[in-house]
């Protein structure tokens, strides 16, 4: 279980939820991204594949791996490779400048899912939360949503929170 910190994911999560997570391999659908487990959006646009109201699967991981940074809880969007120029693949509602050499992550410094939450205007990659989110630093899936019960966990400061960063 994680709680949400921001309302980064609004609509679909608001601060103070609380969401069961579950292992991102498990029970993951056959077009997944390679053996990651995780529904892209646009793949989940292409397959009708829905999580937490929208493509997609939202993904808890942590910021450019480390395990000093809270958990991050947004949506995975798409796959980059190392080294790709991503610009052109991307919504340009939600880039900076105009190419890839002006915005943060681009080239991909290594590959991964281009992340972002639902409320918030830019790629995380961009908004300088973490690098493209490798497999190995994704902790979970998040699958149920339980409003206003996260309150409880914020309060408690255990250190084992999820927050849904807003940029």
């Amino acid at each position: 279980m994680v709680a949400v910190e921001s309302p980064s994911m609004e609509p679909h999560m608001s601060r103070g939820d609380l969401v069961l997570v579950m292992d991102e391999e498990r029970f993951s659908p056959e077009f997944a991204t390679d053996d990651t487990g995780v529904v892209t959006y646009r793949t989940g646009e292409r397959e009708g594949y829905r999580s937490s109201g929208d493509y997609g699967d939202v993904i808890i991981f942590r910021p450019d791996g480390s395990d000093r940074e809270t958990p991050t809880i947004h949506r995975a969007m798409f796959w980059v490779e190392e080294g790709e120029n991503w610009y052109d693949r991307a919504n340009p509602d939600h880039v900076l400048g105009d190419d890839c050499e002006a915005m943060p992550n681009c080239p991909a410094p290594n590959a991964g899912f281009i992340t972002k939450g639902d409320n918030t205007r830019h790629y995380d990659q961009v908004g300088g939360i973490s690098r493209p989110v490798r497999p190995s630093w994704i902790r979970a899936t998040a699958e149920v949503r339980l409003p206003y019960l996260g309150h409880l966990r914020l309060a408690l400061d255990d250190g084992v929170t999820a927050k849904a960063t807003a940029t």
